[in-house]
This record gives C-alpha cells, structure tokens and sequence, in this order.
C-alpha cells in the first residue's frame, strides 16, 4: 500500500535519492524535444526516453520502466486517452496530461483525469514554454514518492451509496478545495452528497476551459445542479459552483441568499483560483453552518484558509495521507491544527451531513443563531 506525499516532494532530490525516471509521449517532435530538454537540466530527473505514438510508449514502458509519463492526448494510430485506459488497466503508473486548450483537447483532458491521470496542464504556445517546463518539474517532484491513489469504484457506482438526505438542515455552505489527484475524488464525493446539501462552492486548481468541462461532467454524473461560475449567481441548496481557472472564486452574504464572486486578483501560492481565496470569503459568511474540506494536492494552498475557517466556527476536514495522491495541502492543513476531522475522502460525506444536522437541530431548539429552513 502506498503512502502519501510528502511537502518537500516539491524541493530537489535528498542525498543518495535516485532519479525520477520520464517517458515523454507526445506526436509532436518538436514538444517532446522541448519538454525532454527542459526535464534534463534538473539533477534528480532522467528522461529515459521520448515516444511519438502509443505504440512506442507501450514497449519503452516495458523496456525502460520509467517511474511516470507526460502524455499527449492527440495522437496517430492510437489516441492518448485509450492508451490511458489501457494503461492504467494493465499497468497503472502516475500520468500527466499535456493537453491542447481547444475545446476537444479540454473535454479529452477531463476524461483522462477520471481516467486516472492525476493531473492536467495546458500544451502552451511559444511564449509559455518555460511555464510548462516548471509546472511539469513541480508535480514530478510531488509524485516521487509511489503511486497515485485511485478511486475503487467509478462516479457511476457511487450513487447507490448517497448519503441519506437530510432531515433538518441549518442555511449552509460547504467548501472544498483540492489540487493534483483531486478530480476523482471530487466526482466522487459529490456523488454521494445528499441532494438537498446546501450549496457547495469548489476550487480544483486547472486552467479555465478544463474547468468547464469539469464542472459538466459533474453535472452529469453526481445528482447535484452543477455549474462554472458565472459570477453574481445565487448559491442554492442542491446546487455545486466550480470557480472557473484564472478566477478567484469568494462567497458573500446577499440579502437573502449567498452569492458568488469572481476576482482578478493576483494568483495566491501561484493560483488563481485559490483555495485560500473561497476558504477565507467563507469563514466572514454569518448566520450559517459552513463545511469546509481540504483535499488532495501539491503545495499549501487552503491550509491558512481551512485554519481561519476553523477559528471562526466552521466544521473543517482534511483528507487523509494515505487516501491522497499528493499530501502537501491537507498535510500542511494538518499540521497547522487546521482541521477538525481528518479522513479518507469515503468518510466525508457522512461527516458533512452530521455536521448540518447537528446545525439544523441546534436551530431547530431555538440555541443557535440560525433559521432552520
């Protein structure tokens, strides 16, 4: 059984650690050069090879056991996406999608993260080359040490396990923040929310037109209303709201309902949207029980978010080291006594539900500032 990772999976190699080994999968010559050259210059990464189809990535893997894969999605002969499946059927192994921005390249891009890939960035033009390069040399880092966690059971197969709804609930919020590794855990998650949840505002860190796509495969498989934000929106019970990439995503109070708020602030820990962003909008929200949840990723985005929520009466959870692909987030969270509950990402749902009944009931006598529905 594999472990979590840690933190300082993201510095340089410690004394005596081996190479990461990198199979570089992409039908452009040009992109495999590029990204081989820039993953060469770093002193604890090996390229140990650069295929321009599937079928050349299939006998390198077998010849060459590399540790992880950069993969294109479009390709000759056999797209990337079936070869992932494949893959991670008969030889599961961390894989980072490299994907164009195009629509197509943004829905085949979501489809490789449920397909187990754990994580996603954009194929850049020339002028972004240096920025792939570094995102790619982060999350290889993170993913040294074993693995990726994968869901045992599909979004699909989840449905049947939903949480009860609820009896009473107190007005709510829950928020959940969540970087490499955390779209299936999302998917699943959601989908075993029950669906009279009060509203549920989600930063996954991806670029914008990933995001979309994203938030319309949630729509489809979890039960829940789900959208990417629009901002101004109404946040409504049995409605989840995906921050869109390039946007911070803040809560507010309105008048008679939460709504939602789009920033072009500066990047917080290198992102935008920050987890720390929509955590700490959450926690100034009065008059309502909020939820918040920290998932699995790389960095600490949403560490001092899910403390300030603590510290202002929220119910907060992290995910557990051992149920994460990457341990940075939660782990910081963790570590910073942020988190009321720490948990694999099966046992949240129940934990979420209790925590607004407990609300609901609260208001329900009369010991709480808040209207029960």
């Amino acid at each position: 059984m594999r472990t979590g990772l840690a933190v300082t999976a993201l510095e340089g190699p410690r004394q005596g650690e081996r190479r990461l080994r990198v199979l570089v999968v992409d039908d452009s010559a040009v992109m495999c050069r590029l990204i081989a050259d820039g993953l060469s210059r770093e002193a604890d990464l090996e390229v140990v090879g650069t295929a321009l189809d599937a079928f050349v990535a299939r006998e390198l893997i077998l010849e060459r056991a590399p540790d992880v894969l950069t993969l294109d999605l479009e390709m000759p002969r056999l797209d990337g996406l079936t070869f992932l499946r494949r893959l991670m059927a008969y030889h599961p192994m961390p894989v980072i999608v490299v994907s164009s921005l195009t629509p197509a390249g943004s829905s085949a891009a979501a489809a490789a993260l449920r397909a187990g890939a754990v994580d996603v960035l954009a194929k850049p033009a020339a002028a972004g080359r240096a920025e792939l390069t570094a995102g790619l040399v982060a999350r290889l880092r993170a993913l040294r040490t074993g693995l990726p966690a994968r869901l045992q059971a599909g979004a699909r197969q989840e449905a049947a396990h939903r949480q009860r709804p609820l009896v009473r609930s107190a007005p709510g919020l829950v928020v959940i923040g969540a970087s490499t590794g955390g779209i299936q855990v999302i998917e699943g998650l959601l989908s075993r929310l029950p669906e009279n949840l009060p509203p549920v505002a989600i930063v996954q860190h991806m670029p914008r037109p990933f995001t979309r796509s994203f938030a319309e495969r949630l729509d489809q498989i979890t039960g829940l209303r789900v959208t990417e934000v629009v901002g101004g929106e109404a946040l409504l019970p049995g409605h989840a709201y995906v921050a869109p990439g390039d946007q911070h995503l803040l809560v507010e109070s309105g008048v008679t309902s939460l709504r939602a708020r789009l920033s072009q602030d500066p990047p917080v820990h290198h992102q935008r949207p920050s987890v720390d962003v929509l955590f700490a909008s959450a926690a100034r929200v009065r008059g309502r029980a909020v939820v918040g949840v920290l998932l699995t990723g790389m960095g600490t985005d949403g560490a001092a978010g899910l403390a300030t929520l603590r510290r202002s009466g929220a119910t907060t959870i992290a995910q557990s080291e051992a149920s994460s692909v990457v341990f940075g987030m939660p782990g910081e969270a963790i570590a910073r006594n942020a988190a009321v509950h720490v948990a694999a990402w099966p046992d949240m749902p129940a934990l979420i539900s209790e925590a607004f009944e407990r609300a609901g009931y609260t208001a329900g006598r009369g010991h709480s500032g808040f209207d029960a529905p």
